[in-house]
């Protein structure tokens, strides 16, 4: 080719391209056309569907050939959009593959590309999420576009085999919360939830509609509507606005107070001899200082034998629990402690109208106790696995407890305690109570229990750093094989979208879904403070748990005790001092008593040699000097009393 002839071809070959792309642009849009057609009127695109479609194609592919500089490379173009417009009567005639543009048309734009979804994927995840019972809809399939007649659902009776709801800050956890707390409460399922940040209050108020909400929701297929959940509001220890929630320290037990102080394994077993030992003698441990109060009776001279007796408790352990405890108590954590003790059967509670109550726990300060808020958590799982009777499978769930900040539970957890935590999760949903975990990642929980999970939701993931990326790769191959690539799907989702697998009826895991998450119909904000105050003052629980009560524990009866001791000792010290005073007193007594005896033995001796005549004057003057020196010592003796006590002679 001749310099002079290259920009020519040049030029020749740009038109070339473009003519291509308005080809395939025209051919794109007759694909969607007809996919939007053939969903629309089925039945209509049989007979005639294709006929409106081909003319559409052909006047988009036209405007390319009619370019004068590409007059020779037009027929090239132009003749490729022709063989894919030529085949449309015959798909036309069929229902069926009249859809088949239709991932064609998906696949061209990014979102699908991720992760694209032939006719049949979809048709398999819609089979798999079709269930005979009552459900919760989480949200709708996505394929590129939300796919509003693809339903994501979980079945009602499975919530009691536990879940997940996963994702980094900001992706739409709590959301996914706040509607699925709302639907089972809807269906008369009691909930538990712990409320961080405060914006689960909303609950209790109507939703506010925005074009943009709608829109959201009519594109999945949710028939929205604003409507308020019955709330009802706990406060931990009583701090801040709700019913207070206290736990007695015998009930709270040695293996999560451990956790809460940060105890290793020695000091935890250490702190069990403990309750031992006050359940042994009858010392209720109501609050902290009651337990403060046994810590120090052993430590104490009047304890050292009964600390002895426990064996395998060192005071210098038992020194090492005390600090640690008061500065617990310093903290401000002693308000969580005390009476009356929530009975928490009082969270399976159910509206006039039958709705279940949907119970938030407000948690003041979690930044500063993360430890004691997710302990607190546990321990009220706990006692409802305690108390509550065996049901088996049941239709619906008696209560399902929203666990959120799930990964303070499980940093530094002891062996024990993660044994205690994985027994509770697998035995729990005998008595009808299911349990959601809702943390950052699923890495965040402890592998036994992460295996007792049937249903996950798992928003967003970001890999930031090579312990992100790390930590993404194990949480895709975990996942059942999908058509997805999850590893790069999962740092694409958007804000309040999910990748959806939960356990079937059947109890198999269902396909792997993309899914555009329910909008809740409450407020997806705080409700206003006056609102919440107004219910807690309404709640028929605050005159049973609203005052505290103060009754005769181990603290008043080992300070009885010790008081009792000390007053003893003090008895016996002050009765040894008189003993020994007086000893002395009646020792100097003596030797005074001596010497005037010696003293009057001599004068006797003296006048021994006196005529008789004279002894009846001397009789007299026996008795005068008797007198004088009876009189003389005891003159003496008082002065030596003085001298050592400071005080009189006592009698």
């Amino acid at each position: 080719m001749s310099p002079e002839n290259a920009p020519d071809a040049a030029a020749a070959e740009l038109e070339r391209l473009r003519a291509e792309a308005a080809a395939a642009e025209a051919a794109l849009k007759a694909a969607e056309a007809r996919a939007k057609l053939a969903a629309a009127e089925a039945a209509a695109a049989r007979a005639g569907g294709a006929d409106g479609a081909e003319p559409a194609a052909e006047d988009d592919a036209d405007p390319p050939a009619a370019d004068e500089p590409s007059a020779e490379p037009e027929p090239e173009p132009s003749a490729e959009p022709e063989p894919s417009a030529e085949p449309e009567p015959e798909p036309s005639a069929e229902p069926e593959p009249s859809a088949e543009p239709e991932p064609s048309a998906e696949s061209a734009k990014p979102a699908a590309s991720d992760g694209p979804l032939d006719a049949g994927d979809v048709q398999r995840i819609v089979d798999g999420y079709a269930f005979e019972g009552e459900t919760l809809d989480i949200g709708a399939l996505v394929n590129g576009e939300p796919l509003a007649d693809a339903q994501i659902r979980i079945p009602l009776a499975m919530l009691n085999r536990h879940g997940l709801v996963a994702g980094a800050t900001g992706t739409g956890k709590t959301r996914t919360l706040q509607g699925l707390a709302e639907q089972l409460a809807a269906k008369g399922v009691p909930v538990f939830a712990a409320d961080i940040k405060g914006d689960l209050t909303g609950m209790a108020t109507p939703g506010e509609p925005s074009d943009k909400l709608l829109a959201r929701t009519k594109g999945i297929g949710q028939d929205w509507k604003p409507e308020a959940a019955a709330v009802e509001y706990f406060a931990l220890g009583g701090i801040g606005t709700g019913v207070p929630v206290r736990a007695t320290v015998t009930g709270f037990g040695p293996l999560l107070l451990s956790k809460v102080l940060g105890l290793n394994d020695t000091q935890e077993s250490s702190l069990g001899l403990v309750f031992h030992y006050a359940d042994e003698k009858g010392l209720p441990l109501v609050d902290l200082a009651d337990l403060r109060a046994v810590l120090q009776y052993l430590t104490s001279d009047e304890g050292k034998a009964e600390l002895k007796g426990l064996g395998g408790l060192s005071s210098a352990t038992a020194g090492v629990i005390l600090r640690e405890l008061i500065t617990f108590a310093e903290g401000g954590a002693d308000v969580f402690f005390g009476e009356p003790e929530f009975d928490v059967q009082d969270f399976l509670r159910t509206a006039e109208d039958g709705r279940g109550i949907v119970s938030l726990l407000e948690v003041p300060g979690v930044a500063d106790r993360p430890e004691l808020f997710s302990t607190f958590l546990m321990y009220l799982l706990a006692e409802l696995f305690e108390l509550l009777p065996e049901v088996g499978d049941v239709d619906k769930p008696k209560l399902v407890f929203f666990f959120d900040e799930a990964h303070l539970l499980f940093k530094n957890a002891s062996k024990d305690f993660l044994a205690a935590i994985t027994q509770t999760v697998r035995l729990i949903r005998s008595k009808g109570v299911g349990v959601f975990f809702v943390t950052q990642t699923p890495k965040d929980v402890d592998g036994d229990v992460l295996a007792q999970l049937g249903s996950r939701v798992q928003h967003q993931l970001r890999a930031f750093t090579p312990d992100d990326a790390k930590a993404l790769r194990s949480t895709v191959g975990t996942y059942p094989k999908s058509g997805y690539d999850l590893e790069r799907v999962l740092q694409e989702l958007g804000t309040g979208e999910a990748i959806v697998t939960v356990m079937s009826e059947k109890g198999a895991p269902t396909p792997v879904a993309w899914t555009r998450v329910r909008a809740p119909q409450g407020l997806m904000d705080a409700s206003p403070a006056a609102v919440v105050e107004q219910a807690v003052a309404s709640s028929t629980l605050l005159p049973k748990y609203g005052e505290p009560v103060d009754r005769e524990s181990a603290y008043e009866m080992l300070t009885a005790k010790m008081n009792a001791a000390a007053e003893a000792a003090e008895a016996e010290e002050k009765a040894l001092e008189k003993a020994k005073a007086d000893a002395e007193y009646e020792k100097q007594k003596a030797a005074i008593e001596k010497k005037a005896q010696q003293e009057y033995d001599r004068l006797l001796k003296s006048t021994k040699s006196r005529t008789t005549t004279r002894r009846t004057t001397r009789s007299s003057s026996d008795r005068v000097v008797e007198r004088v020196i009876g009189s003389a010592a005891t003159t003496l003796v008082n002065s030596v009393i003085r001298g050592l006590f400071g005080n009189s002679r006592r009698r």
